[in-house]
């Protein structure tokens, strides 16, 4: 793990580092906030999937979380979205390829040998920073927006033990019945329709042991968002929580979008929220 550069912020740090991924056989990178009150004891921290067509960066440069995350004492850890190079496959579209990995696991080819981006992060990056950095295991929280949204929702569904809270900006809540996952599952996965259903947070709900007793969820959506009608229909989940007795706090909000800036607008509120579950 290499640290590229480092930034002093309200008093503590953004660092950017690459590393090799044995997972994805490719160069990895991630930024990480560390609060200044790392330098005294464990701190909790948050996992941030960003969305389609984004880095490391754009959460980290754009979000305003880290006075927020600062006060709280909470480290905020943002991957990349996807493998990338020039031996990475890709596409001429922004919803498949680089920066559009959907943080699942590939199967079919030419995705196959380098898109597995949930093996990444489950098992190699998290382990990665606990072990180098004073992060507290049992306060994991993980949140993301859009793409990183529905990622969000389905590794906290797949993996319940690891996560203390979820919340998401503008989810694709149900991939397999929108275009920007019909388009990604059809590749990554083929004609599946189990595997689909495996990286699908509606369908996952649904499934989900003892759902009455998980934490809340919590999501905000903004009602003036381009693609919510067509790709992300919160209430497809709305509906399955309800159905599945899964606790969900779905906040809509007149006149945001799906940008940078809606999640700016309510960013505090996540990492408070999520400090606050017990």
């Amino acid at each position: 793990m290499q640290l590229e550069k480092s930034y002093a912020c309200h008093g503590g740090t953004v660092n950017y580092y690459v590393h090799e991924s044995g997972i994805t056989q490719t160069s990895m990178k991630f930024s990480l906030f560390l609060p200044p009150q790392i330098k005294e004891k464990e701190v909790p921290y948050l996992l941030f999937l960003s969305g389609l067509t984004c880095t490391e960066d754009n959460f980290t440069v754009k979000a305003g979380a880290y006075q927020q995350a600062s006060e709280l004492g909470i480290a905020v850890l943002a991957p990349d979205t996807s493998p990338r190079g020039e031996t990475v496959p890709n596409d001429d579209a922004y919803d498949l390829g680089q920066g559009a990995g959907f943080y699942l696991d590939a199967t079919q080819e030419p995705w196959a040998k380098h898109f597995q981006m949930e093996s990444y992060l489950i098992k190699e990056l998290l382990p990665l920073v606990e072990e180098e950095f004073s992060l507290d295991k049992s306060r994991r929280f993980i949140c993301g927006h859009s793409m990183g949204g529905h990622g969000s929702l389905t590794l906290h569904l797949k993996y319940p033990q690891m996560f203390a809270s979820c919340s998401a900006f503008a989810p694709i809540v149900a991939p397999s019945q929108v275009p920007w996952g019909q388009k990604a599952f059809q590749a990554y996965f083929g004609n599946e329709p189990e595997q689909w259903q495996e990286h699908d947070a509606c369908c996952l709900v649904k499934k989900a042991e003892n759902a009455d007793r998980n934490p809340p969820i919590l999501i905000d959506q903004g009602l003036n968002d381009s693609f919510l009608e067509e790709e992300l229909k919160p209430h497809l989940f709305k509906e399955a929580c309800s159905q599945a007795g899964q606790k969900l706090v779905l906040r809509e909000h007149a006149d945001y979008d799906h940008s940078y800036f809606f999640i700016q607008s309510f960013i505090a509120d996540h990492l408070r929220w999520h400090y606050e579950q017990k």
